[in-house]
Protein backbone atom coordinates (compact mmCIF):
# COMPACT_ATOMS: atom_id res chain seq x y z
CA UNK A 1 0.00 0.00 0.00
CA UNK A 2 1.68 3.54 -1.09
CA UNK A 3 2.13 6.01 1.91
CA UNK A 4 -0.63 8.71 1.21
CA UNK A 5 1.48 11.30 2.74
CA UNK A 6 3.75 12.28 0.07
CA UNK A 7 0.83 12.01 -2.31
CA UNK A 8 -1.17 14.43 0.11
CA UNK A 9 1.47 16.54 0.06
CA UNK A 10 1.95 17.11 -3.70
CA UNK A 11 -1.78 17.01 -4.13
CA UNK A 12 -2.28 20.04 -1.59
CA UNK A 13 0.62 21.68 -3.46
CA UNK A 14 -0.82 21.69 -6.25
CA UNK A 15 -4.43 22.71 -5.25
CA UNK A 16 -2.79 25.14 -3.40
CA UNK A 17 -0.71 26.75 -6.87
CA UNK A 18 -4.35 27.26 -8.42
CA UNK A 19 -5.67 28.71 -5.28
CA UNK A 20 -4.03 29.82 -2.56
CA UNK A 21 -6.65 31.62 -0.33
CA UNK A 22 -9.62 29.90 -0.85
CA UNK A 23 -12.97 31.00 0.57
CA UNK A 24 -16.31 29.52 1.53
CA UNK A 25 -18.72 30.38 -1.30
CA UNK A 26 -21.33 31.23 1.49
CA UNK A 27 -21.72 34.92 1.81
CA UNK A 28 -21.63 36.11 5.40
CA UNK A 29 -21.04 39.50 7.68
CA UNK A 30 -19.11 37.87 10.72
CA UNK A 31 -19.29 35.11 13.06
CA UNK A 32 -23.00 34.91 13.77
CA UNK A 33 -24.49 35.30 9.90
CA UNK A 34 -21.91 32.69 9.13
CA UNK A 35 -23.43 30.22 11.32
CA UNK A 36 -26.76 30.98 10.03
CA UNK A 37 -25.50 30.54 6.62
CA UNK A 38 -23.79 27.25 7.33
CA UNK A 39 -26.96 26.42 8.99
CA UNK A 40 -29.13 27.34 5.92
CA UNK A 41 -27.18 25.26 3.58
CA UNK A 42 -27.87 21.87 4.79
CA UNK A 43 -29.17 19.93 1.12
CA UNK A 44 -29.36 23.49 -0.03
CA UNK A 45 -26.58 25.19 -2.43
CA UNK A 46 -24.14 27.90 -1.20
CA UNK A 47 -25.80 29.80 -4.38
CA UNK A 48 -29.43 29.33 -3.16
CA UNK A 49 -28.33 30.49 0.76
CA UNK A 50 -26.49 33.48 -1.12
CA UNK A 51 -29.35 34.60 -3.01
CA UNK A 52 -32.21 34.02 -0.04
CA UNK A 53 -29.56 35.59 2.72
CA UNK A 54 -28.51 38.70 0.87
CA UNK A 55 -31.60 40.86 2.32
CA UNK A 56 -31.95 38.78 5.47
CA UNK A 57 -28.27 40.22 6.37
CA UNK A 58 -28.88 43.68 5.45
CA UNK A 59 -30.98 43.60 8.42
CA UNK A 60 -30.26 40.93 10.72
CA UNK A 61 -26.28 40.81 11.69
CA UNK A 62 -26.64 39.38 15.59
CA UNK A 63 -29.14 37.29 17.50
CA UNK A 64 -30.73 39.52 18.77
CA UNK A 65 -31.93 41.54 15.57
CA UNK A 66 -32.94 37.46 14.37
CA UNK A 67 -35.57 37.64 17.54
CA UNK A 68 -36.94 40.71 16.92
CA UNK A 69 -37.33 39.27 13.14
CA UNK A 70 -38.81 36.32 14.25
CA UNK A 71 -39.60 32.84 12.95
CA UNK A 72 -42.40 34.57 10.96
CA UNK A 73 -39.78 37.26 9.54
CA UNK A 74 -37.26 34.48 9.32
CA UNK A 75 -39.08 32.36 6.99
CA UNK A 76 -40.21 34.68 4.32
CA UNK A 77 -36.25 35.39 4.07
CA UNK A 78 -35.59 31.76 3.50
CA UNK A 79 -38.76 29.84 2.08
CA UNK A 80 -36.72 29.32 -1.51
CA UNK A 81 -34.45 27.07 0.48
CA UNK A 82 -35.21 23.33 1.30
CA UNK A 83 -35.94 22.28 4.55
CA UNK A 84 -36.84 26.05 5.51
CA UNK A 85 -38.99 25.57 8.24
CA UNK A 86 -37.42 23.39 10.44
CA UNK A 87 -34.08 25.60 9.81
CA UNK A 88 -35.93 28.74 10.67
CA UNK A 89 -37.04 26.86 13.97
CA UNK A 90 -33.42 26.02 14.78
CA UNK A 91 -31.82 29.21 14.27
CA UNK A 92 -34.38 31.18 16.28
CA UNK A 93 -33.48 28.49 18.49
CA UNK A 94 -30.10 28.82 18.64
CA UNK A 95 -30.51 32.45 18.60
CA UNK A 96 -32.24 32.79 21.97
CA UNK A 97 -29.11 30.32 23.54
CA UNK A 98 -26.67 32.91 22.11
CA UNK A 99 -28.07 35.90 23.47
CA UNK A 100 -29.24 34.06 26.67
CA UNK A 101 -26.08 32.52 27.64
CA UNK A 102 -23.36 33.52 25.26
CA UNK A 103 -24.17 37.59 25.82
CA UNK A 104 -25.30 37.23 22.14
CA UNK A 105 -21.69 35.35 20.60
CA UNK A 106 -20.90 32.69 18.30
CA UNK A 107 -18.69 30.43 20.74
CA UNK A 108 -15.06 29.60 19.63
CA UNK A 109 -15.65 25.73 20.89
CA UNK A 110 -16.90 22.68 19.01
CA UNK A 111 -19.04 21.06 22.14
CA UNK A 112 -20.80 24.58 22.75
CA UNK A 113 -21.54 24.90 18.75
CA UNK A 114 -22.67 21.63 18.26
CA UNK A 115 -24.82 21.63 21.42
CA UNK A 116 -26.79 24.73 19.60
CA UNK A 117 -29.99 23.72 17.52
CA UNK A 118 -29.18 22.39 13.89
CA UNK A 119 -25.47 22.82 14.18
CA UNK A 120 -23.67 19.33 14.22
CA UNK A 121 -20.04 18.76 13.68
CA UNK A 122 -19.86 19.77 10.38
CA UNK A 123 -20.97 23.18 10.87
CA UNK A 124 -19.32 23.76 14.04
CA UNK A 125 -15.89 22.86 11.64
CA UNK A 126 -16.91 25.50 8.99
CA UNK A 127 -17.25 27.88 11.93
CA UNK A 128 -14.16 27.15 13.61
CA UNK A 129 -12.01 27.35 10.47
CA UNK A 130 -13.77 30.42 8.71
CA UNK A 131 -14.87 32.86 11.81
CA UNK A 132 -11.94 31.84 14.05
CA UNK A 133 -8.88 30.18 11.54
CA UNK A 134 -8.99 26.91 13.41
CA UNK A 135 -7.44 23.99 11.16
CA UNK A 136 -10.44 22.29 11.45
CA UNK A 137 -11.77 20.06 7.60
CA UNK A 138 -15.41 20.08 7.47
CA UNK A 139 -16.47 17.02 5.79
CA UNK A 140 -19.62 17.46 3.38
CA UNK A 141 -20.64 15.43 0.27
CA UNK A 142 -17.86 16.91 -2.05
CA UNK A 143 -14.81 16.04 0.63
CA UNK A 144 -16.52 12.41 0.98
CA UNK A 145 -16.52 11.98 -2.28
CA UNK A 146 -12.60 13.59 -3.40
CA UNK A 147 -10.96 11.84 -0.02
CA UNK A 148 -12.76 8.40 -0.90
CA UNK A 149 -12.04 8.66 -4.98
CA UNK A 150 -8.22 9.51 -4.82
CA UNK A 151 -7.35 7.43 -2.02
CA UNK A 152 -6.27 10.57 0.21
CA UNK A 153 -8.93 9.38 3.16
CA UNK A 154 -11.09 6.66 2.66
CA UNK A 155 -13.97 6.01 4.96
CA UNK A 156 -17.38 5.09 5.25
CA UNK A 157 -18.19 7.93 7.28
CA UNK A 158 -17.83 11.39 7.58
CA UNK A 159 -15.90 11.38 10.58
CA UNK A 160 -14.00 8.69 9.59
CA UNK A 161 -12.85 10.35 6.92
CA UNK A 162 -12.56 13.51 8.46
CA UNK A 163 -10.11 11.70 11.35
CA UNK A 164 -8.45 9.95 8.20
CA UNK A 165 -7.85 13.33 6.63
CA UNK A 166 -6.01 15.05 10.10
CA UNK A 167 -3.34 12.17 9.71
CA UNK A 168 -2.83 12.96 6.11
CA UNK A 169 -2.99 16.59 5.56
CA UNK A 170 0.62 18.07 6.16
CA UNK A 171 0.38 20.87 8.94
CA UNK A 172 1.40 23.52 6.56
CA UNK A 173 -2.13 23.21 4.43
CA UNK A 174 -4.79 22.34 7.13
CA UNK A 175 -5.86 25.65 7.37
CA UNK A 176 -7.33 25.88 3.92
CA UNK A 177 -7.57 21.97 2.97
CA UNK A 178 -10.97 21.45 3.54
CA UNK A 179 -12.04 24.61 1.01
CA UNK A 180 -9.24 23.13 -1.76
CA UNK A 181 -11.39 19.82 -1.64
CA UNK A 182 -14.70 21.46 -1.42
CA UNK A 183 -14.12 23.48 -4.77
CA UNK A 184 -12.36 20.36 -6.13
CA UNK A 185 -14.92 18.33 -5.79
CA UNK A 186 -18.02 21.26 -6.42
CA UNK A 187 -15.92 21.98 -9.59
CA UNK A 188 -13.79 19.38 -11.27
CA UNK A 189 -13.96 15.96 -9.03
CA UNK A 190 -18.06 16.34 -9.59
CA UNK A 191 -20.52 13.63 -8.77
CA UNK A 192 -21.63 12.30 -11.78
CA UNK A 193 -19.00 12.99 -14.38
CA UNK A 194 -15.65 13.84 -12.91
CA UNK A 195 -13.80 16.29 -15.32
CA UNK A 196 -10.91 13.78 -14.87
CA UNK A 197 -9.04 15.56 -17.90
CA UNK A 198 -9.13 19.19 -16.21
CA UNK A 199 -7.95 17.40 -12.95
CA UNK A 200 -4.51 19.15 -11.53
CA UNK A 201 -4.12 16.04 -9.39
CA UNK A 202 -5.10 12.96 -11.66
CA UNK A 203 -2.14 11.13 -12.01
CA UNK A 204 -1.84 10.95 -8.25
CA UNK A 205 -5.37 10.26 -7.98
CA UNK A 206 -6.51 6.34 -6.90
CA UNK A 207 -10.17 6.27 -8.16
CA UNK A 208 -10.48 3.34 -10.71
CA UNK A 209 -13.03 5.04 -13.14
CA UNK A 210 -11.61 8.05 -14.57
CA UNK A 211 -12.61 9.87 -17.40
CA UNK A 212 -10.32 10.13 -20.14
CA UNK A 213 -10.92 12.80 -22.37
CA UNK A 214 -13.29 12.49 -25.51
Amino acid sequence: MRDRKPIAEEIFRRLAGRNPAPRTELEYTNPYTLLVAVVLSAQATDTGVNRATRELFRRVDSPGAMLALGEAGLKQHVKSIGLFNSKARNIIALSQILAKQYGGKVPRDRAALEALPGVGRKTANVVLNVAFGEPTIAVDTHIFRVANRTGLARGKTPLEVEKKLEKVVPAAYRQHAHHWLILHGRYVCKARRPDCPACPIADLCAFKGKITAA
